[in-house]
Protein backbone atom coordinates (compact mmCIF):
# COMPACT_ATOMS: atom_id res chain seq x y z
CA UNK A 1 0.00 0.00 0.00
CA UNK A 2 2.99 2.33 -0.23
CA UNK A 3 1.95 2.88 -3.86
CA UNK A 4 -1.72 3.85 -3.98
CA UNK A 5 -3.61 4.10 -7.25
CA UNK A 6 -7.00 5.61 -7.92
CA UNK A 7 -9.26 8.05 -9.74
CA UNK A 8 -10.89 11.41 -9.10
CA UNK A 9 -14.32 10.98 -7.54
CA UNK A 10 -16.58 7.97 -8.03
CA UNK A 11 -19.72 9.39 -9.69
CA UNK A 12 -19.20 9.95 -13.43
CA UNK A 13 -22.07 8.79 -15.70
CA UNK A 14 -19.88 7.15 -18.42
CA UNK A 15 -18.37 4.91 -15.74
CA UNK A 16 -21.71 3.11 -15.57
CA UNK A 17 -20.69 1.62 -18.93
CA UNK A 18 -16.89 1.39 -18.57
CA UNK A 19 -16.34 0.57 -14.89
CA UNK A 20 -19.28 -0.36 -12.70
CA UNK A 21 -20.96 -3.77 -13.11
CA UNK A 22 -24.67 -3.54 -13.99
CA UNK A 23 -25.68 -4.99 -10.64
CA UNK A 24 -23.96 -2.22 -8.65
CA UNK A 25 -26.47 0.59 -7.93
CA UNK A 26 -25.33 4.20 -7.98
CA UNK A 27 -25.62 4.47 -4.20
CA UNK A 28 -23.06 1.64 -3.87
CA UNK A 29 -20.57 3.13 -6.33
CA UNK A 30 -18.10 4.20 -3.66
CA UNK A 31 -18.17 0.78 -2.01
CA UNK A 32 -17.38 -0.91 -5.32
CA UNK A 33 -14.69 1.57 -6.40
CA UNK A 34 -12.91 1.35 -3.06
CA UNK A 35 -12.97 -2.44 -3.20
CA UNK A 36 -10.91 -2.56 -6.41
CA UNK A 37 -8.82 0.64 -6.11
CA UNK A 38 -6.60 1.75 -3.25
CA UNK A 39 -7.35 5.47 -3.13
CA UNK A 40 -9.72 8.13 -4.47
CA UNK A 41 -9.19 11.86 -4.80
CA UNK A 42 -12.30 13.64 -3.51
CA UNK A 43 -12.54 16.55 -5.93
CA UNK A 44 -16.09 17.79 -5.36
CA UNK A 45 -14.73 19.66 -2.33
CA UNK A 46 -12.93 21.98 -4.74
CA UNK A 47 -16.28 23.52 -5.69
CA UNK A 48 -18.05 23.44 -2.32
CA UNK A 49 -17.20 22.26 1.17
CA UNK A 50 -18.61 18.94 2.25
CA UNK A 51 -20.18 18.44 5.68
CA UNK A 52 -18.91 16.33 8.59
CA UNK A 53 -21.60 13.72 7.94
CA UNK A 54 -20.43 13.37 4.34
CA UNK A 55 -16.83 12.66 5.35
CA UNK A 56 -18.01 10.26 8.07
CA UNK A 57 -20.20 8.39 5.60
CA UNK A 58 -17.38 8.06 3.06
CA UNK A 59 -15.08 6.70 5.74
CA UNK A 60 -17.67 4.16 6.88
CA UNK A 61 -18.33 2.86 3.36
CA UNK A 62 -14.70 2.10 2.46
CA UNK A 63 -12.23 -0.63 3.53
CA UNK A 64 -9.99 -0.15 6.55
CA UNK A 65 -6.84 0.24 4.46
CA UNK A 66 -8.33 2.76 2.04
CA UNK A 67 -7.11 6.37 1.80
CA UNK A 68 -8.72 9.51 0.40
CA UNK A 69 -6.91 12.52 -0.94
CA UNK A 70 -9.01 15.68 -0.61
CA UNK A 71 -8.97 18.59 -3.03
CA UNK A 72 -9.10 21.87 -1.13
CA UNK A 73 -11.58 24.65 -1.77
CA UNK A 74 -11.05 26.84 -4.83
CA UNK A 75 -11.87 29.85 -2.65
CA UNK A 76 -8.50 29.33 -0.97
CA UNK A 77 -6.48 29.00 -4.16
CA UNK A 78 -8.23 30.83 -7.02
CA UNK A 79 -7.35 34.30 -5.80
CA UNK A 80 -4.96 37.09 -6.69
CA UNK A 81 -3.23 37.11 -3.28
CA UNK A 82 -2.72 33.64 -1.83
CA UNK A 83 -1.40 35.07 1.41
CA UNK A 84 -4.89 36.38 2.17
CA UNK A 85 -6.53 32.95 2.06
CA UNK A 86 -6.41 32.28 5.80
CA UNK A 87 -10.16 32.47 6.38
CA UNK A 88 -10.97 30.23 3.40
CA UNK A 89 -8.33 27.70 4.45
CA UNK A 90 -9.70 27.58 8.00
CA UNK A 91 -13.27 27.16 6.73
CA UNK A 92 -12.20 24.24 4.55
CA UNK A 93 -10.14 22.56 7.27
CA UNK A 94 -13.06 22.82 9.72
CA UNK A 95 -15.62 21.36 7.28
CA UNK A 96 -15.28 17.83 8.67
CA UNK A 97 -12.01 16.41 7.35
CA UNK A 98 -11.25 14.90 10.74
CA UNK A 99 -14.19 12.50 10.22
CA UNK A 100 -12.05 10.57 7.72
CA UNK A 101 -9.75 9.50 10.55
CA UNK A 102 -6.91 7.27 9.35
CA UNK A 103 -8.33 7.45 5.83
CA UNK A 104 -7.31 11.09 5.43
CA UNK A 105 -4.45 11.26 2.95
CA UNK A 106 -2.84 14.27 1.24
CA UNK A 107 -4.65 17.58 0.83
CA UNK A 108 -4.41 18.95 -2.70
CA UNK A 109 -4.20 22.71 -3.29
CA UNK A 110 -4.74 23.45 -7.00
CA UNK A 111 -3.76 26.86 -8.33
CA UNK A 112 -5.31 28.51 -11.36
CA UNK A 113 -3.39 28.00 -14.59
CA UNK A 114 -2.93 31.77 -14.80
CA UNK A 115 -1.36 32.06 -11.33
CA UNK A 116 2.31 32.96 -11.70
CA UNK A 117 5.03 32.11 -9.20
CA UNK A 118 5.40 34.87 -6.62
CA UNK A 119 7.88 33.69 -3.97
CA UNK A 120 6.72 36.06 -1.23
CA UNK A 121 3.03 35.41 -1.78
CA UNK A 122 3.51 31.65 -2.01
CA UNK A 123 5.63 31.61 1.14
CA UNK A 124 2.84 33.46 2.95
CA UNK A 125 0.33 30.88 1.65
CA UNK A 126 2.48 27.93 2.73
CA UNK A 127 2.69 29.39 6.23
CA UNK A 128 -1.12 29.37 6.39
CA UNK A 129 -1.34 25.61 5.74
CA UNK A 130 -1.90 23.83 9.07
CA UNK A 131 0.63 21.19 10.06
CA UNK A 132 -1.89 19.21 12.08
CA UNK A 133 -5.60 18.51 12.31
CA UNK A 134 -6.14 17.63 15.93
CA UNK A 135 -3.31 15.21 16.63
CA UNK A 136 -3.06 14.08 13.01
CA UNK A 137 -0.10 15.27 10.96
CA UNK A 138 -1.20 16.71 7.64
CA UNK A 139 0.38 16.30 4.22
CA UNK A 140 -0.03 19.04 1.63
CA UNK A 141 0.56 18.98 -2.13
CA UNK A 142 0.50 21.92 -4.53
CA UNK A 143 -0.78 21.68 -8.10
CA UNK A 144 1.19 24.52 -9.73
CA UNK A 145 -0.13 25.00 -13.26
CA UNK A 146 1.91 27.92 -14.60
CA UNK A 147 5.31 27.42 -16.21
CA UNK A 148 6.84 30.16 -14.03
CA UNK A 149 6.92 27.61 -11.20
CA UNK A 150 9.51 25.59 -13.13
CA UNK A 151 12.44 27.22 -11.37
CA UNK A 152 14.92 26.41 -8.57
CA UNK A 153 13.39 29.09 -6.35
CA UNK A 154 10.02 27.36 -6.30
CA UNK A 155 11.54 23.94 -5.64
CA UNK A 156 13.55 25.32 -2.73
CA UNK A 157 10.51 27.07 -1.25
CA UNK A 158 8.30 23.99 -1.47
CA UNK A 159 11.01 21.85 0.11
CA UNK A 160 11.49 24.36 2.91
CA UNK A 161 7.81 24.09 3.79
CA UNK A 162 7.68 20.33 3.08
CA UNK A 163 4.94 20.70 0.48
CA UNK A 164 4.85 18.09 -2.29
CA UNK A 165 4.32 19.13 -5.91
CA UNK A 166 1.90 17.47 -8.33
CA UNK A 167 3.67 15.46 -11.03
CA UNK A 168 1.83 14.92 -14.30
CA UNK A 169 2.16 13.89 -17.92
CA UNK A 170 -0.08 16.62 -19.35
CA UNK A 171 1.08 18.82 -22.24
CA UNK A 172 -1.10 21.60 -20.79
CA UNK A 173 0.72 22.00 -17.48
CA UNK A 174 4.30 21.97 -16.16
CA UNK A 175 5.77 18.49 -15.90
CA UNK A 176 7.90 18.53 -12.77
CA UNK A 177 10.43 15.75 -12.32
CA UNK A 178 12.02 16.80 -9.02
CA UNK A 179 10.38 15.97 -5.70
CA UNK A 180 9.68 18.58 -3.05
CA UNK A 181 7.93 16.56 -0.33
CA UNK A 182 8.39 13.32 1.58
CA UNK A 183 5.68 11.64 -0.53
CA UNK A 184 4.84 11.62 -4.25
CA UNK A 185 1.56 12.76 -5.80
CA UNK A 186 1.00 12.13 -9.51
CA UNK A 187 -2.06 13.16 -11.53
CA UNK A 188 -1.91 11.43 -14.92
CA UNK A 189 -3.97 13.10 -17.63
CA UNK A 190 -3.08 11.46 -20.93
CA UNK A 191 -5.60 8.60 -21.14
CA UNK A 192 -6.87 7.92 -24.66
CA UNK A 193 -10.49 7.08 -25.41
CA UNK A 194 -9.41 4.74 -28.24
CA UNK A 195 -7.40 2.59 -25.81
CA UNK A 196 -9.59 0.33 -23.68
CA UNK A 197 -7.18 0.60 -20.74
CA UNK A 198 -6.72 4.35 -21.19
CA UNK A 199 -2.96 3.92 -21.41
CA UNK A 200 -1.27 1.19 -23.43
CA UNK A 201 0.17 -1.77 -21.54
CA UNK A 202 3.77 -0.67 -22.25
CA UNK A 203 2.94 2.81 -20.91
CA UNK A 204 1.38 1.35 -17.76
CA UNK A 205 4.46 -0.81 -17.22
CA UNK A 206 6.61 2.30 -17.51
CA UNK A 207 4.47 4.14 -14.97
CA UNK A 208 4.63 1.14 -12.65
CA UNK A 209 8.43 1.21 -12.86
CA UNK A 210 8.39 4.96 -12.21
CA UNK A 211 6.12 4.54 -9.20
CA UNK A 212 8.41 1.89 -7.77
CA UNK A 213 11.37 4.19 -8.28
CA UNK A 214 9.54 6.97 -6.47
CA UNK A 215 8.71 4.57 -3.62
CA UNK A 216 12.45 4.05 -3.17
CA UNK A 217 12.28 0.58 -1.75
CA UNK A 218 9.36 1.34 0.55
CA UNK A 219 10.81 4.53 2.03
CA UNK A 220 8.35 6.89 0.34
CA UNK A 221 4.57 6.73 -0.09
CA UNK A 222 3.26 7.28 -3.61
CA UNK A 223 -0.19 8.35 -4.79
CA UNK A 224 -1.11 8.02 -8.48
CA UNK A 225 -4.46 9.24 -9.79
CA UNK A 226 -5.80 9.05 -13.33
CA UNK A 227 -7.52 12.38 -13.86
CA UNK A 228 -9.11 13.97 -16.95
CA UNK A 229 -7.78 13.06 -20.38
CA UNK A 230 -10.31 10.49 -21.60
CA UNK A 231 -11.95 10.38 -18.18
CA UNK A 232 -14.19 7.46 -19.09
CA UNK A 233 -10.99 5.35 -19.26
CA UNK A 234 -9.57 6.49 -15.92
CA UNK A 235 -10.76 3.47 -13.87
CA UNK A 236 -9.41 1.02 -16.47
CA UNK A 237 -6.06 2.79 -16.41
CA UNK A 238 -5.94 2.68 -12.62
CA UNK A 239 -6.77 -1.04 -12.60
CA UNK A 240 -4.15 -1.61 -15.29
CA UNK A 241 -1.49 0.13 -13.22
CA UNK A 242 -2.42 -1.90 -10.16
CA UNK A 243 -2.01 -5.07 -12.19
CA UNK A 244 1.34 -3.87 -13.53
CA UNK A 245 2.41 -3.29 -9.92
CA UNK A 246 1.29 -6.78 -8.96
CA UNK A 247 -1.24 -5.44 -6.48
CA UNK A 248 -4.21 -7.53 -5.38
CA UNK A 249 -7.53 -6.09 -4.20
Amino acid sequence: MLIRVGIGGWDFPPWRETFYPPEVPLKRALEYASSVLTSIEINGTFYRNAKPEHFAGWAQRTPDNFVFAVKASRYATNRKVLGEAGESIARFMESGLSELGDKLGPILWQLAATKRFDPDDLAAFFKLLPKKLGKRKLRHVLDARHESFMCPEYLALARKHKVATVLTDSPKFPNFTELTGDFVYARLMAAQSGVASGYTKPALKQWAAQAQQWADGGRREVFVYFINGAKERAPAAALGLLRALGAKR
